[in-house]
């Protein structure tokens, strides 16, 4: 019964989250950010066309050959990193961030002062 009280918090966070994204009516791509315990994956999303213009995660095969762990705040930064270096090289400065149903805490939070380092508005 505990789980699904959390499932739902959490649902509802992140539908309310959505919800002022869209409802902002902004034409800015949208910096999606799903994470699990062993890994983090973000990608930039143009909802108008429906398609994914950039994307960084753990799982990528360069990652792994660093032997580097997915799931801690180095990780995030590296790939908060990655994902805004990809993103000016496709030519997008400002995007919208979305942090799910996360909190703005821990690996969320490196991954995106790691973007803002790198040149990514938001």
């Amino acid at each position: 019964m505990f789980s699904s009280k959390v499932d739902n918090t959490f649902k509802r966070r992140k539908s309310r989250v959505r919800f002022r994204i869209h409802s902002s009516n902004n034409s800015y791509p949208r910096l999606s950010v799903y994470r699990t315990n062993k890994n983090i994956y973000v990608q930039l999303i143009d909802d108008v066309n429906n398609c994914t213009l950039v994307s960084a995660s753990t799982i990528e095969s360069h990652f792994k050959e660093k032997d580097m762990s997915g799931g801690n705040i180095e990780a995030a930064r590296y790939i908060g990193k990655l994902v805004a270096e990809r993103a000016v090289v496709a030519g997008i400065k400002k995007v919208v961030f979305d942090r799910g149903g996360y909190l703005y805490h821990g690996r969320v939070k490196a991954l995106a002062d790691s973007a803002r380092k790198y040149n990514l508005v938001f």
